[in-house]
């Protein structure tokens, strides 16, 4: 499966980023945390999760607690 995202890089806070990807077919943006985060975002994508309805919620980053 091909998917194409556009990541906006809004802030590097915690030493990770912190922006929003948008996946271009599905119109979907959702902000993410940290490089973790975004590359799980992404995977969950690639890896079987067709729809970015299905992909998951984002996670809690541990940094923060």
């Amino acid at each position: 499966m091909r998917e194409t995202f556009v990541v906006q890089i809004l802030n590097d806070q915690n030493a990770t980023w912190q922006g929003t990807v948008t996946w271009t077919g599905g119109k979907k943006v959702q902000s993410f945390r940290s490089v973790l985060e975004l590359l799980k975002l992404i995977g969950s994508t690639i890896n079987g999760a067709a729809n970015p309805e299905t992909a998951p919620e984002p996670m809690q980053d541990l940094c923060t607690l």
